[in-house]
C-alpha cells in the first residue's frame, strides 16, 4: 500500500436488520480524493444471500446512521442534504421501492444516536443547539464566552458549552419541527426508547458540578413532563437500552468516575426502583464499551448482546444474569458494528489486511460473507497479514505484538524496521486493517506493533499498570515505567523472531500518548536511528493547563499537576531534551486541542535552542483526528512526509 492508495480506501459499518430479519441496511464509506471528502451511502443486503447487496442511497452527501422503522418498510436516516454545508438532515426512505425520500429534519448541531418510536410514530435523536451567539455569523462581532466550568471545548467539535446536546423527537412523516426535550445548559446524548413510546432514557451530566466530580447518570424524560435522574451521581453510566417489556435499562458503565482507566461493564437498572447491578461476566475482565464503537447492548430475549475488547480483538458475546457468557464473533478480527433481530445476526468485521466487510449469521446456521466492497481496493493495495506472537518483558508478563512484512518478503535479505506506539494509552493494537501499518509495510519496513502495559484489551490492572504511584485507588507505577520496558519487549521479540530484521535500522513512531513514547525513547535510548513524534504530550505540565481535557489527569495519576507538580514533570519526556541524539520529526496540527500544539512547539523550541537535528511539519485546518479523519489531502501528505524522514534516514529497500 502506498499513500496515495488512502484515496481508495472503503469499509462496510454500522449494519441494522431489520425486525423480521430478512433485511440488513448498513453504511458503505469511501475516500474521495479530488473533492478532499469522505462519502458514505446506506446499502442494504437480504440476510439469506439470495439477492447482492445494492446501494439504497446515492451517498454524496454523506448518508449514514440507517435505522429501521418498527413495521421494517422503511428506514431513517442522516445526511447533509440542506441548503448548508454546515447542517445535518433526517429523512425516511422507503426499502420496498414505492414512495419517495423525505426529509424530516434540519438541524446545525449534528445528529446522534437516531432512533424510532415503538409505535413508529416518532425518531428521537441527540443533536447540539446553538446559543443565540452563533446567529451573528461573523465572530468579531459576537459577544465573549463566559466560562464557568472546564471542558467548555472539545477535539474536533471545538465550543460546546454554548452549544449544549439535547434530546430532541420528530414526527416520522415530517409533519412538525423537531421538539427539544431537555432545554437547558446541561448536555444529554444516547437516546433509548421506553416501550410503550412515552418517552426516552438517555445518559447526561446534570448537576453544577459535573466537570470536577466526572459523573454521568442516567435519566428518564417522558415525552409530557420533567426529566428525571434515574441514578446519583455515582458513577459514569451511558449507552442505556430499554427491555422490550419496558421494565429494565441495560447500560455500559463504571462506580467510580475518578479512578482512570477501568474496563467498562454492564449493568441492569430497574425502572420502577431505580436499583441497578453488574451482569457477572465470569473470568472475562475486558472492557465491554470497545473504542471505537462503543454501542448500546441488545437485547435479546432475557439475555444482551455486548462486545469487548479482547487482546487485540473485538469480539461478541450473549451476556445475561446466572449464566456463563456466550462467545457470538471470535476470531483474530475486530467487529466494528453489529445488530441482531428476527434471528439475524449481522456484524461487520476488519482483519489486519482488510478493511470492514458485512457478514450474517441466520439462526444457528453458519456465518456468511454478504459484501465484497473492499475487493478491489485490497488486490490494489497488497494488503499484508500479520504475524502474532507475544514478547516477554519484566516481571514475568506477555505483551501482545503484531509483525506486518513487506509484499514479496525475503527472509534472506535485511530490512529496516518501524516500532509504532499507539495513542491512548487505554487503547489497542490488534487484528483490524490499520492504514499506516500497511503503508509502512508497503514502502520496505518490518512494522511492529505491541500493546504494552496501560493499554486496553487485557485484565483492569493491566490498564491501571501505569497509574500514579500515589494514586489513592489503582496505585501504578506511572507512566515511563513498565510501559517503557514493554515497549522495548516488544522491540526485541520482534528483531528475534525476524533475522531480516535489521537491528541497525530502526526507527519509531508514535502519536498522542505513542508521540509520549517516542519523545520517551528519543532522550532515554540510542537504539533507533529515527524518530517521529506525533500530536504528542511532551510536558504533562503544560498539557494539564492547555488541553480541552485539562483536569483529568487527575484521575490517572492520582492528583492534580497543583498538588503534585514534581510527578507530571517527573513523567514528561520533554525532559530528557538535552539528551536526545536521535534526528527527530514533529508533526501536529494547529487545531489540535487534546494535545495542543504548545506540546510541539515546546519539543521544537528545546531541541532547535540545544543545536538538535529536528523538523517540524504544521498541519492546518486539522485537529487531533489528523491521521485518521482529517483532510484525505492531508492525510497523503502526512505519511509521504513520514515516509521520506524514515526513507532518508533508515534508507529502506525499494519494492
Amino acid at each position: 500500500m502506498q499513500p496515495s492508495d488512502i484515496s481508495g480506501i472503503v469499509s462496510a459499518g454500522a449494519p441494522v436488520v431489520s425486525p423480521d430479519g430478512s433485511v440488513i441496511a448498513f453504511v458503505v464509506g469511501r475516500v474521495d480524493q479530488p473533492a478532499n471528502r469522505y462519502r458514505s451511502q446506506i446499502w442494504v443486503a437480504a440476510a439469506s444471500g439470495e439477492v447482492p447487496a445494492r446501494p439504497l442511497s446515492a451517498g454524496e452527501k454523506g448518508d449514514g446512521s440507517p435505522v429501521w422503522a418498527p413495521d421494517g418498510r422503511s428506514l431513517a436516516f442522516t445526511s447533509h442534504r440542506g441548503e448548508k454545508d454546515e447542517e445535518t438532515t433526517v429523512h425516511v426512505i422507503p426499502v420496498d421501492g414505492a414512495g419517495e425520500t423525505r426529509t424530516i429534519a434540519a438541524t446545525k448541531g449534528g445528529v446522534d444516536h437516531l432512533c424510532w418510536s415503538p409505535d413508529g410514530q416518532l425518531l428521537a435523536f441527540a443533536s447540539r443547539t446553538p446559543d443565540s451567539r452563533y446567529d451573528e455569523e461573523d465572530p468579531a462581532k459576537q459577544p465573549p464566552r463566559k466560562i464557568t466550568h472546564f471542558f467548555s471545548r472539545l477535539n474536533d467539535e471545538s465550543w460546546i458549552y454554548d452549544r449544549p446536546s439535547r434530546i430532541y423527537v420528530v414526527p416520522a412523516d415530517g409533519t412538525e419541527a423537531p421538539r427539544d426535550l431537555t432545554p437547558g445548559e446541561y448536555s444529554f446524548g444516547g437516546p433509548a426508547w421506553l416501550a410503550d413510546s412515552s418517552g426516552v432514557v438517555c445518559h447526561g451530566a446534570a448537576y453544577e458540578t459535573w466537570d470536577r466530580d466526572l459523573a454521568e447518570d442516567l435519566h428518564l424524560v417522558p415525552l409530557e413532563g420533567e426529566r428525571r435522574p434515574l441514578t446519583t451521581q455515582s458513577g459514569q453510566y451511558s449507552e442505556p437500552s430499554v427491555s422490550p417489556d419496558g421494565t429494565v435499562v441495560a447500560f455500559l458503565g463504571i462506580d467510580d468516575p475518578l479512578t482512570d482507566p477501568q474496563n467498562r461493564r454492564v449493568g441492569l437498572l430497574d425502572l420502577a426502583s431505580g436499583e441497578y447491578r453488574w451482569i457477572a461476566t465470569g473470568d472475562i475482565d475486558r472492557t465491554w464499551a470497545p473504542f471505537p464503537g462503543a454501542q448500546p447492548p441488545i437485547w435479546d430475549g432475557d439475555g444482551l448482546v455486548v462486545a469487548c475488547e479482547d487482546r487485540g480483538g473485538v469480539h461478541v458475546y450473549r451476556v445475561g444474569e446466572g449464566a456463563d457468557p456466550q462467545p457470538l464473533i471470535g476470531g483474530e478480527r475486530v467487529v466494528t458494528g453489529y445488530d441482531r433481530a428476527g434471528g439475524t445476526m449481522a456484524f461487520t468485521v476488519s482483519t489486519v489486511d482488510r478493511p470492514a466487510e458485512l457478514y450474517v449469521t441466520v439462526g444457528d446456521g453458519a456465518e456468511r460473507r454478504l459484501t465484497t466492497v473492499t475487493e478491489r481496493f485490497a488486490a490494489r493495495a497488497r494488503l499484508q497479514p500479520a504475524d502474532r506472537f507475544v514478547a516477554p518483558s519484566t516481571d514475568g508478563v506477555e505483551v501482545d505484538c503484531w509483525v506486518v512484512t513487506p509484499p514479496d518478503f525475503d527472509p534472506a535479505q535485511r530490512y529496516p524496521v518501524l516500532l509504532n506506539v499507539h495513542g491512548g494509552p487505554f487503547s489497542q493494537y490488534g487484528d483490524r486493517f490499520f492504514d499506516e501499518a500497511q503503508i509502512q509495510a508497503g514502502a520496505g519496513y518490518v512494522v511492529v506493533m505491541g500493546n504494552p502495559r496501560g493499554s486496553s484489551g487485557r485484565d483492569t490492572a493491566w490498564g491501571q499498570a501505569i497509574s500514579g504511584p500515589n494514586h489513592p485507588k489503582a496505585p501504578g507505577r506511572g507512566w515511563g515505567s513498565v510501559d517503557v520496558d514493554d515497549v522495548h519487549a516488544i522491540l526485541d521479540e520482534a528483531l528475534r523472531r525476524y533475522p531480516a530484521a535489521d537491528p541497525d535500522r530502526v526507527g519509531m513512531l508514535g502519536g498522542s500518548y505513542g508521540g509520549y513514547m517516542a519523545t520517551w525513547l528519543a532522550g532515554t535510548s540510542d537504539r533507533f536511528k529515527a524518530i517521529c513524534s506525533e500530536r504528542a504530550v511532551n510536558n504533562l505540565v503544560s498539557e494539564e493547563w492547555s488541553s480541552d481535557i485539562a483536569t483529568e489527569f487527575r484521575v490517572t495519576h492520582g492528583a492534580t499537576h497543583l498538588e503534585d507538580p514534581e510527578l507530571y514533570a517527573r513523567m514528561s519526556p520533554i525532559r530528557f531534551a538535552a539528551d536526545i541524539t536521535t534526528p527527530m520529526l514533529i508533526i501536529h496540527s494547529e487545531d489540535d486541542l487534546r494535545c495542543p500544539i504548545n506540546q510541539a512547539e515546546e519539543l521544537f523550541v528545546a531541541l532547535r535552542l540545544l543545536g538538535k537535528e529536528v523538523e517540524f511539519h504544521r498541519f492546518p485546518a486539522e485537529s487531533h483526528e489528523l491521521s485518521r479523519s482529517g483532510s484525505p489531502i492531508h492525510r497523503v501528505q502526512r505519511m509521504e512526509i513520514i515516509l521520506e524522514f524514515f526513507g532518508r534516514h533508515l534508507q529502506p529497500a525499494t519494492g
